[in-house]
């Protein structure tokens, strides 16, 4: 199968979660704790089952690494789909208009294609690798911004992990006195796409886990920016550190963070 075939594949089971989270959305959703400050709704899981079917049935022996059924935390070098059915889930439980369908497919652990769709606006972000990013299938780039005191950058809270309030807070600091402004809208997946198509310069959040950035992370390396880990390595897609950018903003953030930030909270999770 051509890496087109499995964009196409990957549109038509995004816009098929769509249409279920609207539905839900039009018809009421149950909420659930399923952590500290971590949401899940039944919109979630049908989503992701609605997914599921789909790509499943065209390719029943690929693996899947999904958000709500996910059963191991690693990847192999088959063809494998990282899914998250809801970025932005606490968004959605409270109708805050921010949340996204993202899915990714890996091959030989590294991205093949990826697309994220900003559920309330219809924005379709997608990439394949080697091949561009669109936005609504016309080309998009990062930023050419190159003027720190300019920059626009976004981040996340670090909302499961308390420890790193402080050292957060201390970084956030630093950025609101450098940079133009900053925001947290709640989605890494679609903070990542506005970074890909220049909305954002750059993007930093800890805590991530590989569904929140497997497709997004590609959109914006194949619309010319980076991404990293917090060491400035590949260590991200487990990691839960990520910072990425145009070149400028990117190498500023991350400057910015191993100066900041120590070396063991900068550490990768294994």
């Amino acid at each position: 199968m051509s890496k087109k075939e499995d964009l196409s594949l990957a549109k038509k089971a995004a816009w098929a979660a769509v249409e279920t989270i609207n539905e839900y959305k039009k018809n009421g959703i149950n909420i659930h704790q399923k952590g500290f400050h971590d949401l899940v709704t039944d919109a979630d899981v049908a989503a992701e089952n609605s997914i599921l079917e789909i790509i499943k049935k065209e390719h029943p022996d690929d693996l899947v690494l999904a958000e709500e059924s996910a059963s191991h935390s690693t990847l192999s070098g088959q063809r494998t789909w990282i899914i998250d059915p809801i970025d932005g889930t606490t968004n959605f439980a409270h109708d805050f208009p921010i949340y996204c369908v993202s899915i990714g497919l890996w091959i030989d652990r590294q991205p093949s294609i990826g697309v994220v769709i900003e559920v309330n606006r219809n924005e379709e972000f997608s990439a394949i690798s080697g091949e561009g990013a669109w936005l609504n299938g016309e080309p998009i780039t990062v930023s050419d911004k190159t003027t720190i005191e300019r920059g626009f950058v976004g981040t996340g809270f670090p909302y499961n992990d308390l420890s790193m309030i402080d050292p957060f807070l201390k970084l956030l600091k630093v950025f609101m006195e450098k940079l133009l402004g900053i925001r947290r809208p709640g989605s890494a997946a679609y903070d990542m796409c506005c970074v890909a198509c220049g909305r954002f310069d750059g993007f930093y959040e800890y805590s991530l886990h590989i569904w929140d950035v497997a497709a997004a992370s590609l959109i914006i390396r194949e619309a010319g920016g980076v991404v990293t880990d917090w060491n400035g390595e590949e260590g991200w897609p487990f990691g839960q550190r990520v910072v990425g950018g145009n070149a400028t903003f990117h190498k500023f953030l991350l400057d910015n963070i191993i100066e900041y930030i120590p070396e063991d909270v900068r550490k990768n999770v294994e």
